[in-house]
């Protein structure tokens, strides 16, 4: 019985905490400057809703009674490191961002519609989330695949997230848009047009989560050891580019393999293939916060980084997969009310909202006001304040004193400006204004840069923005939604309403609808006003399309296909080549097991034409054999190829594998390499960087 004590009490132990001679801190370790004052507009002001430090002391309180979890939403995570490459001390005083700092992150991507068991390859934004493990406390980068969002004010995204999840009365569709009550909502929203353009886009339906781009959204500021602040926009770039998938393949994969990102981004992590984004940032000048032709703090508008470049200045390497999901992915909490010295929000009025919302919700979702004591959300440098019960406390905070100020505890945890240590501040922005219900004139131009995103994109990728709207209105019943959406279609590019109208059989209003005007005109009195003269009109940063010779192959998967008697020389030959710039090759044969070689020996087959589908690889290679006389009366076979080729894919043929061609819907293009014409390895490689031969589309249709 003494030894299973003394076990018990080692377990104990491990949770104990001591704060005697500690510096109050937030339950994410960020020291507290002050406890006794909150938040407010001056000295006799109005308290301020983004006083995160405040709600998250009073929402602790109000849960230390009440044990609360909510389902949470689909994703994929996984631990790294972030490290610093850039002088950033002008700018912020946040230690995470000296140059040469390293610093443990864990990154959750997620889909946003649908519900935990939903398809990976849903037609939807992307949730991208970082939470910096930091010497100051955690750091959470809250943000998406898309730098924008639908909706200006927080107000509404309870009414945005209501009409977008499958509607009450059948809980039908699932992690879809394309239904009435969601373009029902959007449509009457004009502010969400620019969004509209990018959710239509290849944007929303990434190649892996591996290859999209991460966005902080909203506008936040640097702030400096000064206290001079600088407004700053986030960016991840990925290193091994920004790709989608086209949108017949999409739904075939979601068939196939609805875990494809989760899988991608676990297997690649697994061999080795360390995905890695450079993290970038905006700065604009608190003296130029109006220098533009749109408002800074509207989160429906990006800056473009024709006009503020973005300047790199870290790396983040996700290199180890969680032990266990629940207790880590499923778990982790973020929240961008998160915030360490050195940063700070701006008045950007989704955000304002966000603040208290995400923090509402994890106090919520998992079980009461100590989840950030759960492994995964806990501050690697310690928490420290007087907060002691609630539901699923695993810390054991002894003595006599829960509140501050204290004598009995000599004071401790003490405030971090009792002894002229660093500790959260806000940045001191004099605000004199009258409380109202209101928004920005300039958040009223709903359209240019709507207009921008889309008059930006190569051909193709118009094409595929007119193809994916034309999809989800047709799936609207009501005629009417469709009409509202084709006069907002209208005020971006009349070309654009005008192809989608024709494949609804609908002719685009030149007016808004007068019920879209009676909503817009409740936020503006005097919309639609006439917007300024944009400062550009084209910005290539918005495109995906690669540009030739920039684009890699590093872990993209190829597929060699094969039969009995397969040239293990042609095989050898193009392996080998791949695998210099860091691709895998995979044997797929008719059957799993063993198939010989021509010149003699076994392959080892792992995947068949019955176990895998075109879908899930970038490219496809057909060597050399005995085996193409095999592979002629293969009908898995060609359907691989027929759908390679319709979802504009390289296709290599070996010089005595080019007569398959023949037995195929393909015909010979940039993308399609033939042994006795091209530079077989070269050439193949060189259309692989380029992602796809997406000009394909416009020519002979196949089918798949």
């Amino acid at each position: 019985m003494k030894k299973q004590s003394n076990l018990k009490t080692a377990h104990i132990d491990q949770h104990q905490v001591d704060n005697t001679n500690k510096v109050l801190t937030t339950n994410d370790g960020v020291p507290v400057y002050d406890n006794n004052n909150t938040l407010k507009a001056g000295e006799r002001g109005p308290s301020l809703q983004q006083d995160h430090i405040f709600f998250d002391k009073l929402m602790h309180f109000d849960r230390e009674r009440i044990p609360e979890r909510v389902v949470h939403a689909r994703g994929s995570g996984a631990h790294g490191i972030f490290e610093a490459t850039a002088d950033m001390s002008a700018y912020t005083s946040a230690a995470f961002l000296k140059k040469g700092t390293v610093t443990p992150v864990f990154t959750r991507f997620s889909t946003v519609a649908g519900f935990k068991g939903s398809t990976d390859l849903a037609r939807d934004v992307r949730g991208f989330s970082v939470k910096f493990y930091t010497e100051e406390g955690n750091y959470d980068l809250v943000g998406n695949n898309i730098p924008v969002f639908f909706i200006q004010d927080a107000m509404n995204f309870p009414d945005l997230v209501h009409a977008v999840k499958p509607e009450p009365n059948n809980e039908m569709p699932q992690a879809a848009s394309a239904h009435d009550t969601f373009w029902d909502f959007i449509s009457l929203m004009p502010e969400a047009a620019h969004m509209t353009m990018w959710i239509m886009s290849d944007r929303a339906i990434p190649r892996s989560l591996r290859m999209m781009e991460g966005f902080g959204v909203h506008t936040f500021k640097f702030v400096n050891a000064e206290g001079k602040a600088t407004f700053v926009k986030f960016h991840w770039k990925p290193r091994l580019g920004v790709h989608g998938v086209a949108w017949n393949e999409a739904q075939k994969i979601s068939g196939f393999d609805a875990d494809f990102h989760r899988r991608d981004l676990w297997e690649a992590i697994e061999n080795g293939d360390y995905p890695q984004w450079d993290l970038g940032v905006q700065l604009v000048p608190e003296e130029d916060e109006s220098k533009y032709s749109f408002d800074i703090l509207d989160p429906t508008k990006i800056i473009p980084e024709e006009l503020v470049p973005v300047q790199i200045i870290g790396t983040m390497t996700l290199n180890r997969n969680p032990g266990n999901f629940f207790a880590e992915t499923e778990q982790a909490a973020f929240d961008p009310g998160r915030l360490v010295p050195g940063i700070d929000f701006s008045d950007d009025p989704l955000l304002q909202g966000r603040i208290f919302s995400y923090m509402d919700t994890q106090n919520y979702r998992l079980g009461g006001p100590n989840f950030h004591e759960l492994p995964i959300n806990r501050p690697v440098n310690g928490k420290h304040n007087n907060q002691k019960d609630g539901f699923s406390r695993m810390d054991i905070p002894g003595g006599a004193v829960s509140y501050f100020p204290n004598s009995k505890a000599e004071g401790c945890p003490y405030h971090a400006m009792l002894k002229g240590e660093t500790g959260f501040q806000s940045h001191r922005q004099p605000v004199n204004a009258p409380k109202v219900r209101a928004r920005p004139e300039a958040f009223a131009d709903h359209f240019t840069q709507a207009r921008l995103f889309f008059n930006s994109q190569s051909k193709e990728e118009q094409a595929h923005i007119i193809n994916a709207l034309s999809f989800e209105l047709s799936k609207v019943k009501d005629v009417n939604i469709r009409k509202r959406e084709l006069a907002v279609l209208n005020q971006i590019d009349k070309t654009l309403a005008k192809k989608v109208g024709d494949n609804l059989g609908l002719k685009p209003s030149e007016e808004l609808d007068p019920l879209t005007l009676k909503f817009a005109r409740q936020n503006h009195p005097q919309y639609p006003i006439r917007p300024q003269q944009p400062e550009i009109e084209l910005s290539p940063a918005l495109s995906m399309k690669v540009k030739a010779g920039e684009g890699t192959i590093r872990s993209r998967k190829v597929a060699f296909l094969v039969d009995e008697g397969v040239s293990r020389a042609s095989i050898d030959t193009m392996k080998q080549e791949l695998e210099k710039e860091g691709a895998q090759a995979v044997l797929i044969a008719p059957h799993v097991g063993e198939i010989k070689y021509k010149e003699g020996g076994k392959a080892a087959i792992l995947h068949s034409y019955l176990t895998e589908a075109s879908v899930c690889y970038d490219a496809f290679y057909i060597p050399d054999g005995d085996s193409v006389a095999r592979l002629a009366d293969n009908a898995d076979f060609l359907q691989f190829l027929n759908e390679g080729y319709r979802h504009c894919k390289a296709l290599a043929f070996a010089k005595g594998a080019e007569s398959l061609a023949g037995k195929t819907f393909i015909e010979k293009d940039q993308g399609v390499i033939f042994e006795s014409r091209d530079n077989l390895a070269e050439d193949f490689i060189a259309v692989m960087k380029g992602h796809r031969v997406w000009e394909r589309e416009t020519g002979r249709k196949v089918p798949a």
